[in-house]
């Protein structure tokens, strides 16, 4: 898709169609909207006279412009984004995502939004393209009937009478971050016998060719010379070798006397069957969707190379399959983490936690000072905070207070659980350090305290993305299937940090 900016006016726009923020209970009797009614012949005023159309959230109005000389654009879509007081650039982001799947299913090829944002140009034009991208991912990547071959070919976004360079330089940036999170996404889609652990690791090599970041890939031999037996724990009943993935971004001018390193680190089971303590058979094939931590590391690393920020970003995904088999580690084994804490194996459908306290010990091995990992780490998330809010605990309370601003700015949700000294007890263990599991109570925090464990002198934050990772119904704006949630927080994240 090609995507360009403008700064209008909108009767010189040269495309198929228009797509047009109509705030709740918004008239067409004065600015911009009375402009558009007039070019339009008087439709939009029509639409809301008739109450066929109020401007709510999500809420559309279709049109075609027939006989109509004084647009160049033949069509004409109302996009409801609710309250003015409440529009924010993630509504930026879901009106020109809506704007794309709307109009891609009437086979429009040409599209000008007007998001109509009162904020800066840039932000307003990067927000509007990341989100007309990610609207134009499906999930039938492997469908070869009825599957969506509608393009859309090119892409105006108008900020009227905005600086022209900001607004290329949004353009641009859209683009980068789109893309990546669709990155994210498609590896999170991807059947477990296309996404091994190999085929992550080689995904990571292109991305690290591609756009100049450095990489190394630990084998199991590597890992087991660091002591790494949590997480060789769980590749034991699997055919296929662990990996752990590590990526980092230098910039060309590193900041003098700056001893901090932000590391991203991200769960990256390519398939979760539980091993010997086996999953039910339902909606087991969405196990796939496990290595979406992992996926998430790798789509922000590869938006922080073409972004270039000052500061050094290091990622770190640990991938493995978790599988069933005599080889397999089995209930009430006792492995030894890198760290040298002993972990009693209660239950191995615990195995995420497993994997990320050797990455979590081996980011801090390499000199990061502050880890955000991120994970579909437990059911228990889905039943307290459902498929709305994505969990977020950890030691401090500034860094997670951070990744909650910054999640709101990008239209991301999360919402912090305690972390008390008194779940740890839970994970306690009668023959070993602790066990990786405490219980029906408490799931998604005592994972966390499990985690914690491993986090010891670092400034660390984890998130818990298993209830909002996937997305079980499409939504206007975006299709069913993954939805790369996070990638865009550790995006913000970095830029926020950049300009500190």
């Amino acid at each position: 898709m090609q995507v360009e900016a403008s700064r209008g006016p909108i009767e010189e726009l040269d495309v198929q169609a228009l797509a047009v923020a109509v705030f709740k209970n918004e008239k067409a009797d004065s600015g911009f909207l009375k402009k558009v009614d007039e070019l339009s012949g008087g439709l939009v005023r029509s639409a809301l006279d008739a109450e066929e159309f109020s401007g709510k959230e999500g809420e559309t109005a279709y049109f075609h412009l027939l006989g109509n000389d004084k647009l160049k654009a033949r069509r004409l879509l109302l996009i409801g984004v609710g309250e003015s007081g409440d529009y924010k650039s993630a509504t930026v982001s879901q009106m020109a995502g809506t704007a794309v799947r709307s109009l891609r299913s009437k086979n429009v090829k040409s599209i000008a939004v007007l998001p109509r944002f009162s904020g800066d140009a840039r932000g307003t034009a990067a927000t509007a393209v990341e989100g007309a991208y990610i609207a134009l991912f499906d999930p039938d990547k492997y469908r070869t009937v009825e599957k969506e071959e509608k393009k859309i070919d090119r892409l105006v976004v108008v900020v009227e009478d905005a600086d022209a360079g900001a607004l290329q330089q949004g353009v641009t940036e859209g683009k980068i971050v789109g893309e990546s999170v669709n990155f994210t996404r498609d590896l999170a889609n991807e059947p477990g016998a296309y996404m091994t652990p190999t085929d992550m690791a080689d995904r990571a090599r292109e991305i690290a060719s591609e756009f100049g970041l450095s990489v190394d890939i630990l084998d199991e031999a590597r890992m087991e010379q660091e002591g790494m037996g949590s997480l060789l724990s769980v590749a034991r009943g699997s055919d296929q070798p662990a990996k752990l993935i590590i990526l980092k971004y230098t910039p060309t001018t590193p900041p003098a006397d700056n001893k901090e390193l932000l590391a991203f680190v991200g769960k990256g089971v390519t398939f979760d069957s539980g091993g010997i303590s086996l999953k039910p058979g339902e909606n087991m094939e969405l196990m796939k969707y496990d290595m979406t931590g992992g996926a998430t590391v790798m789509g922000a690393m590869r938006a922080i190379a073409q972004l270039k920020p000052p500061i050094p970003i290091l990622g770190v995904a640990p991938c493995t399959e978790n599988l069933p088999s005599g080889k397999a580690t089995k209930p009430g084994d006792v492995v030894k983490a890198m760290t040298g804490k002993t972990i009693e194996i209660i239950n191995t459908d615990a195995e995420g936690r497993l994997i990320l306290a050797d990455a979590i010990a081996y980011a801090k091995k390499l000199g990061a000072t502050t880890v955000i990992d991120m994970a579909t780490l437990t059911g228990a998330v889905s039943i307290a905070l459902g498929d709305v809010n994505a969990a977020v605990l950890g030691t401090d309370q500034d860094l997670i207070d951070e990744i909650i601003t910054a999640g709101r700015e990008v239209g991301e949700k999360f919402w912090q659980l305690p972390l008390d000294k008194e779940y740890s007890k839970q994970i306690r263990s009668d023959i070993a350090d602790i066990k990786n599991v405490g219980g029906r109570k408490a799931g998604t925090i005592t994972a966390a305290a499990f985690l914690k464990e491993f986090a010891d002198g670092l400034s660390w934050a984890h998130l818990d993305i298993a209830g909002t990772a996937w997305g079980d119904e499409a939504k206007p704006y975006r299709s069913k299937g993954p939805t790369g949630i996070a990638v865009r927080t550790l995006l913000r994240i970095v830029d926020r940090a950049s300009r500190k």
